[in-house]
């Protein structure tokens, strides 16, 4: 046999897997998102996950999501997105595209168009109707900022770790 191998995965099932499997380290027992930036050339530049910020035990900080504010994950966590851009100590994000499991809400897309990132492919889009993820867009629109939905191959990938 001569020739490459045909069966490769595309660039964007590797970048969505990794996004994915690094929403996997996420302590949240309900959500776990995760993001992978990548440069114009298909570098991984960054990755994040949902979780609480540094210093700040996942053990006494409430995982929660209803009742009082101050007793649930929504005033702690910080999202995969935001971490992904704070992870980076490269530069500059200028031009890059942004995997993500979960579409951004309103917060991360300041921090997505301040960062310089491009691009926005998600996987979900489950909050669509709500006001953080309609302010979301109209902001990535005004700072033209590209987004579309990942469209899966239906392949499945499997491996032991």
């Amino acid at each position: 046999m001569s020739g490459k191998r045909e069966n490769y995965i595309s660039w964007d099932e590797y970048f969505m897997a990794v996004a994915r499997l690094a929403g996997l380290r996420s302590k949240d027992p309900n959500s776990q998102v995760g993001s992978c930036i990548v440069s114009t050339d298909n570098k991984i530049l960054s990755m994040g996950y949902n979780g609480f910020p540094l210093g700040c035990s996942d053990d006494e900080y409430p995982w929660e999501r209803e009742g009082d504010p101050m007793e649930t994950k929504y005033v702690y966590v910080t999202h995969s997105e935001l971490n992904a851009i704070l992870n980076y100590r490269g530069g500059s994000l200028d031009g890059a595209k942004l995997y993500v499991s979960l579409f951004p809400c309103n917060e991360c897309a300041k921090a997505i168009i301040q960062s310089g990132i491009k691009e926005i492919i998600y996987a979900e889009d489950k909050y669509a109707d709500t006001p953080s993820v309609k302010a979301s867009k109209r902001m990535l629109n005004s700072a033209g900022v590209t987004y579309r939905k990942y469209e899966p191959s239906g392949r499945k990938i499997e491996f032991e770790i």
